[in-house]
């Protein structure tokens, strides 16, 4: 029994239809068919950001920078210190991370949200939930 890709090799059979190359075009050129650009109803894109696609922690923080906030960790098998608390102003956040200044010693921590356990805030938050056509901030 042989295969198709051992054809080739072995020259007893053709390619099935839908494999074979296009009349005009040279091997390793390929079509690809464009992807519309459109945005989904109740998705806001922010300048600066990346566009909110659901109520990810890290959209949330992004529609909070620039505010105080206290971030709690926790980081397992660590002898010297289990859980750590760290405060600062929320610069930047990405998937898989925080970055948080302290104003009071200038130093920038790049926090991992993967030893994140909850984050408060001296203050109301902005909040943008992401369904039913809502793309304000709304205070919660």
């Amino acid at each position: 029994m042989m295969y198709p890709y051992q054809s080739q090799m072995a020259g007893q059979q053709q390619m099935p239809q839908q494999m074979q190359q296009p009349k005009g075009q040279q091997q390793g050129q390929y079509q690809v068919p464009p992807f519309p650009q459109t945005q989904s109803p109740g998705y806001t894109n922010f300048p600066g950001m990346l566009p909110e696609e659901e109520s990810y922690i890290e959209n949330i923080l992004r529609l909070n920078k620039g505010k105080q906030a206290t971030v709690y960790m926790t980081f397992e098998n660590n002898e010297n210190w289990n859980a750590k608390v760290f405060k600062g102003i929320i610069e930047a956040a990405g998937r898989d991370h925080i970055i948080l200044s302290d104003p009071e010693t200038g130093i920038r921590y790049l926090l991992l949200m993967v030893y994140l356990d909850y984050i408060t805030f001296p203050e109301e938050i902005n909040y943008a939930y992401p369904y039913g056509g809502n793309t304000g901030n709304n205070q919660r």
